[in-house]
């Protein structure tokens, strides 16, 4: 998954406008995300597990279809917006 992080509610749902206009996430999370660790890979996440993350954030990104881009979501980090780029059984090697 990528995220793009931001402090205030009313910034997450301006940069979710645009991406709903068409922006490409990996520049607006470049260009915007407080996330220091994934901002400048576009804000990959890499693949997480259930129980990685905090459970605010964990219940949307495990309900999003692949390619899918959720409404803000808010936790204890600030409001995140989250794009599911690919999904992988825990089975798989």
């Amino acid at each position: 998954a990528s995220h793009i992080l931001v402090a205030k509610e009313e910034v997450a749902k301006d940069l979710k406008a645009k991406l709903d206009k068409g922006s490409s996430f990996a520049e607006l999370a470049k260009a915007n995300s407080t996330d220091e660790g994934s901002k400048a890979n576009g804000g990959e996440l890499g693949y997480f597990s259930k129980g990685q993350l905090v459970p605010e954030f964990e219940n949307v990104a495990f309900n999003l279809k692949k390619g899918e881009i959720s409404n803000p979501v808010k936790t204890q980090f600030g409001w995140h917006i989250i794009q599911v780029l690919a999904r992988k059984d825990v089975n798989d090697t």
